[in-house]
């Protein structure tokens, strides 16, 4: 492939405007895929398959409108007096007309719900006064309904014994008239005993009239009682629904829109689509309309959920990292020209990858911090990356190598290294996709692809762009030099006899002595022990996602955040969202019975503050409930309330209790990640070990890189906890509220820093190996490798760490972490386990470093990463890595024992240019 390298550097040279025209033409193709295509970003980090997303897909079939996105606005007096009837009027109208706001569902006026609320206290005490009274009322009724049936069955018994003695008398008539009638007794007798006959039967009349007014008195009593029996059930309903009410308000009693002390009150804006769909310009009416209301006394707050906006993806910090790169550049490669050059390629690279990328988000939801990552790794390997072709065809060009010839060279040998080492950076992000999280595989593939752009223009714009500067790379004293060499070098070859100059030109000076052994073991214990103890923290590593208390404290949404914590408690700023499956068959009272029962046993868990239940599905089947923890979004009790809940049986007929929201989403993602993290791991070290057995050519190193890697990674990481979780050194890094780590920061790091770490390893290993390889002893081809290639990877490093510290003052709580977090990583890595601790480990290996079993010697391919066989073949060696130590044998022969590094391969005498 260097050949290839070659000929693709020597051709852009050749034909610059060609090389760079094409290139600003897939420029113009990006922007005008951003223009035509572009869509908006979004701050809101999901993962498809959680129990929280699950849940919430639930809610959106059961509660379509509770499912839409709502944000809070926060209002308090700025002198802190109680709000006046004037102040609150003025709110409520501004709550109204909110509402009235394209894409607005409704709005929650703070102090008409909590006159509502005492409204409904009011109803529950006129209600129970009510329903004693009516209680009362009943009794005195059943009461007088009773005396009237005690009445009644006296008269009853009364005229039942007047029956009876009527009944008897007519029996002795009856008697007698047969007598009478069998005597033959004489008309005055049977006229005497037909008035007997009279008497009786106008008695009986008498009686029968009485028992009718007693059956229609009867009558009169059932009717009453069937009405005080109707009366009485409904009483008892009454009941039933007042100690509802009472039990509903004794629940939310603790849920308040306006503070106990009357000086902050909070209001809703519910949106008519769901979160995720509500575009940014409708939130950013509302947000006009709440923040440029004039309310005279009061200070008007949109939190988080409103407020948020999309990040820049560069600001100010950042162009001053970039600038502090420019500096390094041209300190360094002493020119303008040669300082430029990098930047501007890095720059017209990551304009294409953040073009390219921000095309698609109008077809794939895209986090904000998506182009960032891209942006800020484009950059910095982008500029590294040039710099390691500018920085050989300089050396080249001192040397006396041609033009063309030298960016042809240098394309081919530190080109190809750049090629294998972007491909263990994109190997590193594009293994992201394993981990099955979404957003995190995108950022891992937009990475990958900055990465892979930036190695596309390395090796052909950067050839063309030199191709046109010339020799203007070189300062004039370089120049002078390089024209002084040319001059000796065709002096000696038209003499035959070497000059002073020719000697000095072609010389590659005595080798460096290799270090001490003892420096060697106290170097790299020194380096352990470091890297251990900066590592400390990271033990105590807690992961979770920003919230409004991430954000400048200047602005609205830290305000609005702290207001509620503080007025309203913690926990309103991460309220949960509870639901339970309710049995089948229920009555509409039985139904509210079994949600009180479910938000009872809620509330009697440890760290809720308040259960409040909102809605029951049109079906019957859902109950749900938002639960206020007492802890904000991010505190460990809150979490541990989430696993709580997710584990409670109901103690009623309910089941399957369940827990969406915000924080629940914290929680399922930070878990999602810390699972993944292991396998991605485990990936990208696997498939990096193969590149780098291939490329050095031993299983030693790959091994000895890794594991500085691993002890850079839990330093960086370590460094991060201290001061975003722990708080030190708070001030200096704006870290004003101390939180949880953001939840995927751990595996971006990996991936990012194991990439860059093989970069710095490929750049310091390729010049020992090479120095090896040229027939310098191991000891000694470690100093020559570290001397060739310690200026660059310092200049690149302090680049990165320039690049990436410029978003540590980013205006994105998301941002600043990863661009610290992958800034001190750099700095661990690079000056300590790359340039101390990995040195000292190759000289106290000494050969065994190199070793090889032959059977994979002979199956590996000869990927000659250091270009030497393309030196070869132009007559070019690097004279800080050729054979300084001794001559190293064409064919196994030197100091390498049985040549199975040593010879037939690439480790030739040094060949210097003629």
């Amino acid at each position: 492939m260097a050949e290839l390298l070659y000929r693709l550097g020597f051709g852009s040279s050749k034909r610059p405007w060609t090389v760079i025209s094409s290139w600003l033409v897939v420029l113009a193709l990006a922007v005008g895929g951003f223009l035509a295509f572009g869509g908006t970003l979004t701050s809101s980090i999901t993962i498809p398959g959680t129990p929280t997303s699950q849940v919430t897909d639930r809610l959106t079939e059961e509660f379509p409108e509770a499912a839409n996105g709502a944000g809070s606005v926060v209002f308090r007096t700025a002198d802190g007096s109680e709000f006046t009837a004037e102040q609150e009027q003025q709110i409520t109208d501004l709550m109204a007309e909110v509402g009235d706001t394209e894409g607005v569902d409704s709005t929650l006026d703070p102090f008409t719900t909590e006159q509502q609320k005492a409204d409904g206290q009011r109803d529950l005490e006129d209600g129970r006064a009510e329903l004693e009274a009516g209680s009362q009322q009943l009794e005195d009724g059943q009461s007088q309904l009773d005396d009237a049936v005690a009445q009644l069955d006296a008269a009853q018994t009364e005229l039942d014994s007047g029956q009876e003695q009527l009944d008897a008398g007519q029996a002795q008539l009856d008697e007698a008239r047969a007598q009478a009638e069998a005597a033959g007794a004489p008309a005055a007798t049977m006229a005497q005993l037909q008035q007997q006959q009279a008497a009786l039967d106008a008695q009986q009349e008498e009686l029968d009239a009485a028992r009718a007014q007693l059956d229609e008195g009867r009558g009169e009593i059932e009717t009453n009682q069937a009405t005080l029996d109707e009366s009485a059930q409904e009483l008892a309903d009454g009941e039933t629904e007042l100690a509802q009410g009472e039990q509903m308000l004794a629940l939310t009693q603790d849920y308040r829109t306006v503070s106990e002390d009357g000086t902050a009150a909070v209001g809703t804006v519910s949106f008519t689509l769901p979160a995720m769909e509500v575009e940014q310009a409708i939130k950013d009416e509302v947000v006009s309309a709440l923040t440029e209301a004039d309310i005279a006394g009061v200070e008007v707050l949109p939190a988080n959920d409103l407020s948020q906006a999309i990040p820049q993806i560069a600001g100010p910090a950042e162009v001053i990292g970039l600038v502090i790169a420019g500096i390094v550049l041209f300190i360094m490669l002493g020119t303008l020209v040669a300082a430029g050059l990098p930047i501007l390629t890095a720059l017209i690279g990551v304009a294409i990858g953040a073009a390219g990328t921000l095309a698609f988000s109008g077809m794939i939801d895209m986090l904000s911090v998506t182009p960032v990552l891209g942006l800020m790794l484009g950059l910095a390997v982008g500029i590294d990356y040039a710099l390691f072709i500018i920085n050989r065809h300089r050396r080249q060009l001192k040397d006396g190598v041609p033009l063309h010839e030298s960016i042809g060279l240098a394309t081919g040998t530190s080109g190809n290294a750049v090629v294998f080492a972007g491909l263990t950076v994109v190997i590193a992000l594009a293994a992201l996709n394993v981990t099955g999280i979404p957003f995190l595989g995108l950022m891992g593939t937009v990475g990958a692809v900055c990465v892979a752009l930036a190695v596309l223009i390395a090796i052909s714009m950067m050839p063309a762009l030199l191709g046109l500067a010339k020799y203007r790379v070189l300062s004039k004293k370089e120049r002078a030099a390089a024209d002084a060499t040319v001059a000796a070098a065709t002096r000696t070859a038209s003499t035959g006899k070497h000059t002073a100059d020719a000697e000095h030109a072609s010389s590659t000076g005595r080798a460096p002595r290799p270090m001490s052994t003892v420096r060697a073991v106290l170097t790299a214990v020194g380096s352990v022990v470091l890297l251990a103890v900066i590592a400390i923290p990271f033990f105590s590593m807690r992961l979770g996602l920003p919230d409004g208390a991430s954000e400048p404290p200047e602005s609205a949404s830290y305000q609005a955040y702290e207001t509620l914590g503080e007025k309203f408690g913690e926990g309103r700023n991460g309220p949960l969202v509870v639901t339970a499956d309710l049995p089948e068959g229920l009555t509409d009272t039985e139904i509210v019975d079994e949600q009180l029962a479910v938000a009872e046993q809620l509330q009697g868990i440890e760290s809720v503050t308040s259960v409040v239940p909102a809605a029951v599905s049109e079906d019957n089947g859902m109950a749900m409930f938002q639960v206020i923890p007492e802890g904000g979004p991010n505190a460990v009790t809150t979490e541990e309330l989430v696993h709580t809940l997710r584990a409670t049986e109901p103690e009623s007929e309910s089941t399957n209790l369940a827990v969406a929201g915000t924080t629940s989403g914290f929680v399922d993602v930070a878990e999602k990640l810390a699972d993944a993290l292991p396998l991605y791991l485990g990936v990208v070290v696997g498939l990096s070990l193969i590149i780098m057995i291939v490329v050095f050519r031993s299983l030693l190193v790959p091994l000895i890189a890794t594991g500085g890697f691993i002890l850079s990674a839990f330093a960086a990481m370590g460094g991060v906890v201290a001061i975003y979780q722990w708080g030190w050194l708070a001030s200096v890094f704006q870290v004003h509220n101390p939180a949880p780590i953001l939840a995927f920061l751990p595996t971006i790091m990996v991936g990012v820093l194991f990439g860059l770490a093989m970069d710095y390893q490929l750049f310091i290993s390729t010049g020992m190996r090479e120095a090896y390889a040229h027939g310098s002893s191991a000891r000694v081809a470690v100093q020559q490798g570290l001397k060739a290639g310690r200026s660059v990877v310092i200049a690149a490093a302090i680049i990165m760490i320039s690049v990436f510290g410029g978003f540590v003052f980013s205006e994105s709580a998301m941002i600043r972490p990863i661009g610290f977090g992958l800034a001190f990583g750099v700095l661990v890595d690079a000056f300590v386990v790359r340039l101390l601790l990995i040195p000292a480990l190759m000289h106290l290996f000494g050969d065994a470093a190199w070793w090889l079993p032959k059977w994979l010697d002979r199956i590996l391919p000869n990927v000659d990463v250091e270009g030497a066989s393309l030196e070869r073949s132009h007559g070019y060696s690097d004279p800080e890595l050729a054979g300084a130590d001794g001559a190293g044998g064409g064919n196994g022969g030197g100091p390498h024992g049985d040549g199975g590094d040593g010879g037939g391969r690439d480790d030739d005498p040094a060949l210097t240019r003629v």
